[in-house]
């Protein structure tokens, strides 16, 4: 079978969709490809800063890293800016749905939430509102989410910052991309 027959899902027979259940385990399996390829194309998007957005991606996971971060934390800083091309005006949320089937939950919620933080720092230049990210002050989770804005997000935009290549993360991104998704044992564990 090369394809499936039918033209509308509840018509598909149980063979199709063991034909087509195979396929998605094969594609799902080469998310980490996708997403090092994605990554490798915030090379050229967003221009402006003095490093490309990949280059920061690299450098926040670099700081993390060096601060002694767990692997769902450094992992989550290399793609915490993964949906900036497709997603401008939500890209944490992008990420964090990214993530979110293969990391514990904190992380999701810190790379979810990091966009709003990162107004902290400038949104007063702009005519927006800094501190819309107080209003999550009692969150268990706030105190973590302002750590990785004030460490690594906001601070890796330094050219001459010795930053870890891409080669460096991928292993990392394989192992945690390579997890079962929504395992109890990750997504619930706490740290």
């Amino acid at each position: 079978m090369n394809h499936v027959a039918f033209t509308q899902m509840k018509d598909g027979t149980a063979e199709e969709y063991q034909f087509l259940q195979v396929l998605e385990h094969n594609y799902i399996r080469s998310l980490p490809d996708r997403l090092l390829t994605a990554l490798e194309g915030l090379g050229e998007s967003l221009a402006g800063y003095q490093i490309s957005r990949l280059e920061h991606s690299l450098q926040t996971a670099t700081r993390a890293e060096a601060d002694g971060a767990d692997i769902d934390m450094v992992v989550a800083a290399l793609v915490h800016d993964i949906g900036d091309a497709l997603a401008p005006e939500n890209h944490s949320q992008m990420a964090a749905a990214i993530l979110r089937p293969y990391v514990r939950a904190e992380v999701t919620w810190v790379i979810e939430m990091h966009g709003l933080f990162q107004l902290k720092y400038f949104a007063h230049h702009i005519g927006g509102q800094p501190d819309g990210y107080l209003a999550h002050a009692d969150h268990p989770w706030f105190a973590s989410c302002a750590r990785f804005c004030e460490l690594y997000d906001q601070a890796a935009f330094d050219p001459a910052y010795p930053t870890k290549p891409l080669s460096y993360f991928a292993p990392m991104l394989r192992e945690v991309f390579g997890r079962k998704a929504f395992d109890p044992g990750v997504v619930q564990k706490r740290v």
